[in-house]
C-alpha cells in the first residue's frame, strides 16, 4: 500500500505536470520578495490623451525625434524604445530620427514572428560548452538605417504553463549564435560592453554576464525569473526623466497589447523594465538546475519520514510529528525562496498531507479492529472499566502468549448432575444462568476476569490481563463475594420453589502461561499451567473436606486475610502434599 501511494505522488512531480507547475509557479508568485526600485530607470508612458494631442498614432518619426531630443535634454541617460519600425516613415522623418538615436545609449525593439528570418548576432563569449538557451522562430527587424543607429533588442515575453510571464531569457539564441533581449541591450547599452559573457556547465546555462553588471543566475535556458519592481513612471508633459534611463512604450487603448503577468495585464515595455531591473537586484530570485533533484530529495525523505512516524508513534504523536514536518518543510521552502532560490515543496506539503492522512486512516482502521477485537474477547468477562482500559492501552495485552504470575479461582455447582436429571431443562438453564451471574458479577467486581464457563463451573484470573494488586486478596474477597451472592439466589429460588444450590471454590496462586491460545481460526484468551491445574483440583477437593473453599499455600502466603488451616492434600499430578487452607 505505502509504495503503491509512494509512487502515486511522486510521479506527478516527477512528470512535471501541469498541475503541480502552476501550483509550484503561483507558491513563487506569493513568497518571492519584491524588492526596492534600483532608481536606475524610469517608464515613460504614451497615454491616450497623449495620442489624441498629438492627432493620432503612429507619431511621425521626427516627432519621435524630438520626444528623443527633449527626454535627454531633461537629463535622461539613454532611451529605450520598447517599439519596432519594420517600415519606413511615410512622413519622411527616420533620418532625423536615426541621428537622435545615435547621440545616447539608445536600443529599439524587434519582435518575433515565426518567419525564420534572424538579425545579425550580438557578440558574446561562451564559457564552457555551447549548450543551453531559448531558441528564437524568426525576428521582424527595424529599417537598417535605425538598425544601425541603435542597439536592437527582441521584446520577448514567453509565456508559462499558465499563460503568465514570469520568466524571460537574457539572449536567444539563432542558427547563426545569440541575440539579445530588449532588457538585457538596455545593461549593455548602459555600460557600453560589446559583448556578453555566458557561463554554462552540464545542465545548461548557469549565468550571464554584462560588463559593469555582476554576472545573473539563470536557470539552464538562460531565463530570469522576473521581480515585478515598481519602477518610477512619467509621462510627455511630466518627463520626469533626470539620471534615468528610460523605457518608452505606448498605454495608450488599443495600440500595444497588454500581456497576462502575475501582477495583473501590462504593456511590453513594463515588462521589459521589470527584466532590466530584474538583472540589477543582489541575489535576485532563479530556479537553479538542482532544482528538480532538491525538490524530489525533500519529497522523498519527508513523506517516508511521515509515514514511519505515524506507524512507530501512533496517531496522537504520529499527527504532531506529522504536523512539525510539515511546519518544517514550509519554513525551508520559504526561508529558501526569501533567499532567491526558488525551489518549491508546496506538492511535498500536499503528499505530507496525504500521506499523514492514509497513514492515519489505516492506523486508525487498525486500532478500531483490535479495539473492537478486545471488547469482543472480554466484554463478557472483565469489567466494562478494564474493557476500556486495555482498549485505550491495548499493549498492556500482550498477545500470543506470556508467563505471568496470576491467582486462579475455580468454582464448580454441587449436585448438578442430580438437578439436571430431576427438574425440565428450562428450570435447569434459569438456575444454571442465575448462578453463574452471581460468580461473574463478584469477579468483576473484584477486578478480575472470568476465563471460560466449563458447564456448571467457572474459572476465573486474577492479575491478568491487566496488573492487579493483592490480587491474591481480591481472588479471596472475590469468593466470600460469591458466597453472599448464592445466600441471596438461594433465597429467590426458594420462593420460586426451585432447589437450592452449593458451589464448591478453589482458589490458588502461581505462574501460568497467559494469552490467546488455540488454532489459527479459533481462539481465546485463557491460563495453562501447574497453577491453574491446582486452584481446579482445590475445588474438586471442597467436596471432600466437607468445606465450599479451599485456598492453596502459595495464595495464603500474601493474604491479608486469616485463614483456617484444613490438610496436606495430594493432588493429581503432584508428588509433594500441598497445604490447603480455608475460612
Amino acid at each position: 500500500m505505502k509504495y503503491i501511494l509512494f509512487i502515486m505522488l511522486a510521479l506527478p512531480m516527477l512528470l512535471q505536470s501541469t498541475p503541480t507547475e502552476i501550483i509550484k509557479l503561483r507558491t513563487f508568485d506569493k513568497l518571492v520578495v519584491t524588492p526596492e526600485a534600483s532608481g536606475n530607470f524610469t517608464i515613460l508612458n504614451i497615454t491616450e490623451d497623449d495620442v489624441e494631442n498629438e492627432g493620432g498614432y503612429p507619431f511621425p518619426r521626427n516627432r519621435l525625434a524630438e520626444i528623443h531630443k527633449t527626454i535627454l535634454k531633461k537629463g535622461a541617460i539613454g532611451v529605450g524604445w520598447v517599439m519596432s519600425f519594420p517600415q519606413s516613415d511615410r512622413f519622411g522623418g527616420d533620418i532625423e530620427f536615426a541621428q537622435q538615436l545615435i547621440t545616447s545609449p539608445s536600443v529599439i525593439a524587434m519582435f518575433e514572428n515565426g518567419k525564420g528570418v534572424y538579425p545579425a548576432p550580438t557578440g558574446t563569449v561562451v564559457k564552457g560548452n555551447d549548450v543551453g538557451g531559448v531558441f528564437t522562430t524568426g525576428i521582424k527587424s527595424n529599417i537598417q538605417v535605425l538598425a544601425t543607429s541603435s542597439l536592437q533588442g527582441i521584446a520577448v515575453a514567453p509565456t508559462e504553463i499558465d499563460n503568465l510571464v514570469r520568466r524571460i531569457p537574457l539572449l536567444l539564441r539563432t542558427p547563426d549564435g545569440w541575440v539579445a533581449s530588449f532588457g538585457t541591450q538596455v545593461l549593455k547599452a548602459i555600460t557600453g560592453s560589446r559583448s556578453y559573457i555566458i557561463t554554462t556547465n552540464d545542465n545548461g546555462i548557469q549565468e550571464i554576464a554584462v560588463r559593469g553588471v555582476p554576472p545573473v543566475k539563470t536557470d539552464s535556458f538562460g531565463r530570469k525569473w522576473i521581480s515585478w519592481v515598481q519602477t518610477s513612471k512619467t509621462t510627455l508633459a511630466e518627463m520626469d526623466v533626470k539620471d534615468k534611463y528610460v523605457f518608452i512604450g505606448v498605454t495608450a487603448n488599443g495600440v500595444m497589447p497588454q500581456i497576462a503577468t502575475p501582477v495583473g495585464l501590462v504593456e511590453p515595455h513594463y515588462i521589459q523594465a521589470a527584466l532590466a531591473e530584474s538583472m540589477l537586484i543582489p541575489n535576485s530570485p532563479f530556479i537553479p538546475d538542482y532544482a528538480l533533484a532538491a525538490e524530489l530529495g525533500i519529497f522523498i525523505g519527508t513523506v517516508s519520514l511521515t509515514w514511519l512516524l505515524l506507524h512507530v508513534f501512533g496517531i496522537t504523536w504520529g499527527i504532531m510529528s506529522a504536523g512539525a514536518i510539515m511546519a518544517v518543510t514550509a519554513s525551508l521552502s520559504v526561508y529558501l525562496i526569501r533567499q532567491g532560490i526558488l525551489i518549491d515543496v508546496t506538492w511535498t506539503l500536499i503528499s505530507q498531507f496525504i500521506t499523514a492522512s492514509v497513514a492515519f486512516y489505516l492506523r486508525f482502521r487498525q486500532q478500531f479492529k483490535l479495539r473492537q477485537q478486545i471488547k469482543k474477547q472480554f466484554e463478557h468477562y472483565l469489567d466494562p472499566r478494564q474493557v476500556k482500559q486495555l482498549q485505550d492501552k491495548p499493549e498492556l495485552l500482550v498477545l500470543g502468549g506470556e508467563k505471568r504470575y496470576a491467582t486462579f479461582l475455580f468454582t464448580d455447582v454441587r449436585g448438578f448432575t442430580n438437578m439436571s436429571e430431576t427438574l425440565p431443562p428450562e428450570q435447569v438453564t434459569y438456575i444454571m444462568n442465575k448462578a453463574l451471574t452471581a460468580q461473574q458479577s463478584a469477579v468483576q467486581a473484584n477486578g478480575g476476569m472470568v476465563d471460560k464457563y466449563i458447564g456448571d463451573a467457572m474459572m476465573a484470573i486474577f492479575n491478568a490481563p491487566l496488573d492487579q494488586m493483592q490480587h491474591e486478596n481480591k481472588a479471596i474477597k472475590t469468593a466470600l463475594d460469591i458466597q453472599k451472592n448464592m445466600v441471596v439466589l438461594n433465597k429467590e429460588l426458594v420462593q420460586q420453589n426451585l432447589p437450592e444450590i452449593a458451589i464448591g471454590i478453589g482458589i490458588h496462586t502461581g505462574e501460568a502461561v497467559i494469552g490467546n491460545m488455540g488454532s489459527d481460526t479459533r481462539f481465546d484468551y485463557t491460563a495453562i499451567g501447574d497453577a491453574v491445574n491446582t486452584a481446579a483440583r482445590l475445588e474438586s477437593a471442597t467436596k471432600e473436606y466437607k468445606v465450599d473453599l479451599l485456598i492453596g499455600s502459595t495464595t495464603k502466603i500474601k493474604t491479608n486475610y486469616k485463614l483456617n488451616y484444613v490438610n496436606e492434600i495430594f493432588v493429581k499430578g503432584k508428588n509433594k502434599g500441598i497445604k490447603v487452607y480455608t475460612i
